[in-house]
């Protein structure tokens, strides 16, 4: 029977433990990570699947030390598997495994290397996003190529849209490059790192708008940050801005004859102009916290970076 370790967090966790389940792989210890009562937990646990299948499963704060180290060696598994857990994993856990150590990273590598991938793709207005499974080294998300499936992102996706597709893709790419890994049929490719570049993570404050840009690329952050994230914002006046949903347009209409950035009412909408003209449709926005429609007072609302 194949054994393995596993690294796992968030529904791409979940559902590839499944697909490990589903394999018949013998999973003798899951690692994973305690939720965080600030974040917004939208998104499957790993501890629960654990906990319904009878395996193991710890959440250290560290998972590189000594204890931990020694005790996925003494396992001594087929394989380590990582599937979205959030921390590096140092050279005594990758060398554990007897045949080798496997991630499955949320973009079609060597672009995107990093944290939060799906984000990163849209709001670099990505047409194209997908996963690969591939070798784990020290440095991350650089090591050979297993397999890779692309999945497409359309002019309107969410990072939430973006990111549904990325999970089946990922349960698809692994069971379908698991059973050559186990035969030991799987080919390795080495990865081009000139064609792709590293991403950092991201917090609320890098969805600040600036006005500056074009209306694409207010955009393209609008749905990368969007719920269930905490939104592309503005603090103005009357309070915060903040846009949750948007489109792209041509034209608006009654335009306010104030030059620069602006938020107005018109036939029904909100309609945003960027500093450089372009335009937005508005479909879901707060000010100060409350919704706002087309006919709030104050409107229209001068913006400015």
């Amino acid at each position: 029977m194949t054994r393995a370790v596993v690294f796992a967090y968030h529904n791409v966790g979940v559902r590839s433990l499944r697909v490990l389940l589903a394999q018949g792989v013998q999973i003798d210890l899951v690692v994973s990570h305690e939720d965080n009562p600030a974040e917004n937990i939208w998104f499957g646990s790993v501890a629960q699947l654990c906990r319904d299948h009878d395996i193991p499963c710890i959440t250290p704060t560290d998972p590189n030390t000594p204890e931990i180290e020694a005790r996925i060696a003494a396992l001594a598994p087929d394989f380590v598997f990582s599937f979205y857990y959030r921390h590096m994993l140092k050279a005594p856990i990758l060398a554990a495994p007897t045949r080798g150590a496997f991630n499955l990273h949320g973009s079609l590598l060597p672009k995107y290397r990093g944290r939060v991938p799906v984000n990163w793709a849209i709001i670099h207005g990505e047409t194209e996003s997908g996963v690969t499974l591939h070798v784990m080294n020290v440095k991350p998300d650089n090591g050979a190529i297993v397999d890779q499936v692309a999945v497409p992102i359309l002019p309107d996706d969410t990072a939430h849209d973006v990111f549904e597709k990325v999970t089946v893709a990922g349960e698809l790419c692994l069971i379908r490059a698991l059973p050559k890994l186990i035969a030991g049929t799987a080919t390795f490719t080495p990865q081009d790192l000139r064609l792709g570049g590293y991403f950092g993570g991201r917090k609320a404050e890098d969805g600040r708008i600036n006005w500056r840009q074009s209306a694409t690329q207010l955009h393209n952050l609008v749905r990368a940050v969007t719920r269930p994230y905490p939104g592309a914002f503005s603090d103005t006046g009357r309070g915060r801005l903040t846009l949750w949903r948007s489109r792209c347009v041509d034209t608006a209409p009654a335009q306010p004859d104030a030059t620069g950035a602006a938020l107005w009412g018109a036939a029904g909408r909100l309609w945003l102009r960027m500093n450089d003209g372009t335009l937005l449709c508005v479909l879901d926005a707060e000010l100060d916290g409350t919704p706002l429609t087309p006919d709030a007072p104050g409107l229209p609302l001068a913006l400015e970076s």
